[in-house]
């Protein structure tokens, strides 16, 4: 959104450049430093040529910001959930501006929604049926380049699996958030996120902020039953390796935080133990986070309501119909058998 706030002509940078040196520019400890060479053109046009807030207001300037809501820097269109959040920033953005009183009006409670297509629709095919996950899960501890690490992953991966997690509250996941009896099911309470931000946008320092849980209070809390499979590897995971630092159940050798990269790179060797080679370089599992897509895809194929998936996972009933609707087995037969129910019926009446 910001490239729409500056102006161009002859001798301007490239979209690329100017990003790169917007980049630069808001990170904290870069102020009042000089940027690297290769960025000095583009951030001395940022920094003389940027619009004034109150140019939103005019219609086509406005209009250059909402195009780029809707699409990437190569011209291609963002994901619906991508530009949702864009909007999103956007609109607190402008409420903030009238409250300074830089605009006396937010321009895009007037503009009309861009209606962006349902891109963020799971693929069926990065799901992973139980063999395939079991067969994923013994071969993260068989990485050759490092078995030692991978086996501490492999319950990392497992509550992805079995209980819906995404990856940064696998990370934050404490010992003290965990109910794990010796037979039945057990629970885990989640209270915190660590996602990855970056040493320079944390308060800490660290490289993993703490945060609340997604799209809730800050001090909110998500109890999620876990079934005896993944309750029995928690307990061998525990027993194995004990806690991490901070409680945490999760930690690399050193006892500090599961970094993104270490995860990643785990799980790309195990997909090629755990794979047949034309498997490889398709999108089955391609990602850690489509475990968690295929624990939502069990559950609804296993009849658990969609309000209760929601809660479970974290997300709103809307974004689950929406973004699973597809991963349904056997929706399309059963939607067929009740439109033929119906002409069977209209045939009768006639």
């Amino acid at each position: 959104m910001t490239l729409a706030m500056v102006k161009r002509g002859d001798g301007a940078p490239s979209d690329e450049q100017l990003r790169l040196a917007f980049r630069w520019g808001i990170v904290p400890p870069n102020a009042g430093e000089d940027p690297p060479a290769d960025l000095k053109a583009a951030y001395e046009w940022l920094t003389t040529t940027d619009r004034p807030v109150r140019d939103v207001a005019d219609a086509a300037v406005f209009e250059d910001v909402l195009y780029r809501l809707a699409y990437k820097l190569d011209g291609t269109p963002a994901a619906g959930d991508t530009y949702r959040r864009r909007r999103r920033a956007l609109n607190t953005a402008l409420e903030h501006a009238v409250v300074a009183e830089d605009l006396s009006g937010n321009p895009l409670q007037r503009a009309r929604r861009k209606h962006v297509g349902s891109n963020d629709v799971v693929d069926r095919r990065v799901l992973v049926n139980a063999l395939q996950a079991r067969q994923l899960l013994a071969a993260v501890s068989y990485g050759s380049w490092d078995r030692c690490r991978g086996r501490r992953l492999v319950a990392f991966y497992a509550v992805l699996y079995y209980a819906g997690l995404r990856p940064a509250e696998a990370v934050g996941l404490r010992r003290s958030d965990c109910h794990l009896p010796e037979a039945g099911w057990g629970t885990l309470t989640l209270r915190e996120t660590r996602p990855v931000s970056g040493k320079q946008w944390t308060d800490s320092g660290e490289r993993h902020d703490r945060r609340g849980l997604k799209a809730r209070e800050a001090k909110s809390d998500r109890p999620v039953p876990i079934p005896p499979v993944l309750v029995a590897i928690l307990r061998a995971h525990l027993d194995a390796f004990g806690t991490a630092k901070e409680g945490r159940v999760f930690g690399n050798e050193r006892g500090g935080v599961v970094g993104s990269s270490t995860y990643w790179r785990v799980w790309e060797e195990a997909r090629e133990y755990a794979l047949p080679p034309e498997r490889v370089d398709s999108p089955l599992a391609g990602r850690p986070y489509d475990l968690r897509h295929a624990c939502i895809t069990r559950w609804l194929n296993a009849g658990v309501p969609i309000a209760e998936v929601a809660r479970r996972v974290g997300n709103s009933p809307e974004v689950i119909h929406r973004r699973y609707h597809g991963c349904i087995d056997g929706h399309e037969e059963a939607a067929n058998a009740k439109i033929t129910k119906a002409l069977e019926e209209d045939g009768d009446a006639a």
